[in-house]
């Protein structure tokens, strides 16, 4: 399942995870909502947060993912992602560099100083 983040400001749009994540939870939440961000701004900052009760991705949104992520390539201005598990991390480290925006990898107990990122 996949939550909308609010107070964030109308450039960043955040997403909270938790269980399961399924094609339909991007489908139906994640697309639409960036779809949404890139017809107000050029330029968004994503904040994905992957939390203590995160059990993983179905194939179907590991696909919706890699779409949702390429169909904008230059327009990601900051990406935050929060979790814990040490694969995400890495993977995410380690193609950050083929993002043309800045990437950043948080703890969750850093989930503030993430959001704060994304905003300054």
């Amino acid at each position: 399942m996949i939550q909308r983040l609010t107070g964030l400001p109308d450039n960043v749009i955040g997403f909270s995870a938790h269980g399961q994540v399924t094609a339909a939870d991007y489908e139906d939440h994640v697309m639409p909502a960036v779809e949404e961000a890139f017809m107000r701004h050029e330029r968004i900052r994503l904040l994905y947060h992957l939390g203590e009760d995160f059990d993983g991705f179905d194939a179907g949104a590991l696909w919706d993912d890699s779409k949702v992520g390429l169909s904008h390539l230059a327009a990601w201005e900051r990406i935050a992602l929060v979790t814990d598990i040490g694969w995400l991390r890495g993977a995410t480290k380690a193609m950050g560099f083929m993002m043309p925006g800045q990437v950043r990898v948080f703890t969750n107990t850093e989930l503030e100083t993430a959001r704060n990122w994304l905003v300054s």
